[in-house]
């Protein structure tokens, strides 16, 4: 698997080919550029020689590939000496598809105890419309990744990150006055509805067309907007603060938000967002690290090492 490869190994294994691009070297000669991918994570690789080993395949192909491990600026990589497209029956999409370790189930029925728990209708009758109505919708809300790298990039990404996000944002709002709960747990649930629609299923998990163009947040923008016309009864007032909870949820223009947070409850839905998808990401790099001693690799995304602890923690 990869997450069990270190810098030296041999490596022979069925990936799926996330991304695929022909690039050219400073010498003027072409090589393949690619992300492979299995269930425990995914490894940059190279082609440095288009031979007759290297087989016809695509992005989105299933491949059998051999190559030795490298380090690259910080990173393992696979060079790879051998590739082909996998036929169906060689292998076994569970395997190469990340997933979540929680219950899917469970989490989808924890967001409907949440929806029965409003005393707005209006609430309950627009979060109805996304998480209970359609039923197609529904089956793409519990598989759905919640980004296409970084964190919660997996099977059940979205219904972890949305759940998460709830739990941290109703606990947020109990801590100060003057906080309109129920609008806290729909902004909550909605926040990230765009990405239903900003990223394909697993377990490719990249951009649409319509990701690409628009991104998330004017999606769910959107989206939530469609759903709000068909229940007449919303108060505008709040209609527009759970719109603005959407477009402010990233907190700053240059993250990707139209608006910063101007309510409590928008601000409280943005650190909730973002206090998960960091302490995620601490989470997962401190799992699948292959750095030896107490700290980590060099973090790009965190912009910093991380401390693994261990046995000689720091005494006070």
């Amino acid at each position: 698997m990869i997450s069990d490869l270190r810098e030296g190994n041999s490596a022979r294994g069925y990936y799926l080919c996330k991304e695929k691009q022909l690039l050219k070297s400073k010498a003027g000669k072409n090589y393949l550029s690619l992300t492979l991918q299995d269930a425990s994570g995914s490894i940059n690789g190279k082609v440095w020689d288009l031979n007759v080993r290297i087989g016809e395949f695509d992005k989105g192909d299933v491949v059998l590939a051999e190559g030795s491990i490298v380090t690259f600026a910080g990173d393992l990589q696979m060079n790879i000496s051998r590739i082909r497209r996998c036929e169906a029956g060689e292998y076994d999409m569970a395997d190469l598809t990340p997933s979540t370790d929680k219950d899917r189930d469970q989490m989808y029925r924890r967001i409907l105890e949440w929806i029965d728990s409003l005393s707005k209708p209006y609430y309950q009758k627009l979060l109805n419309a996304f998480y209970r109505d359609d039923a197609r919708l529904v089956d793409k809300i519990k598989q759905h990744p919640a980004a296409k790298s970084v964190h919660h990039n997996y099977l059940g990404g979205y219904l972890e990150h949305v759940t998460s996000v709830t739990d941290i944002a109703v606990h947020l709002a109990g801590l100060y006055e003057n906080v309109d709960l129920e609008l806290v747990i729909t902004g909550a649930l909605l926040h990230d509805i765009g990405k239903l629609w900003e990223l394909n299923p697993m377990p490719l998990g990249d951009y649409t067309n319509e990701g690409q163009l628009l991104g998330h947040v004017m999606i769910g923008y959107a989206k939530v907007g469609e759903k709000l016309r068909l229940v007449p009864d919303f108060p505008r007032g709040k209609a527009v603060e759970l719109e603005h909870i959407i477009l402010s949820h990233h907190g700053e223009l240059e993250f990707g938000s139209p608006k910063v947070p101007a309510t409590m409850e928008a601000m409280i839905i943005h650190l909730a967002d973002n206090s998960d998808a960091k302490l995620k990401l601490i989470e997962e790099t401190l799992k699948t690290d292959r750095a030896e001693g107490d700290w980590t690799e060099y973090n790009r995304f965190l912009s910093r090492t991380l401390y693994k602890g261990g046995q000689d923690r720091v005494q006070p």
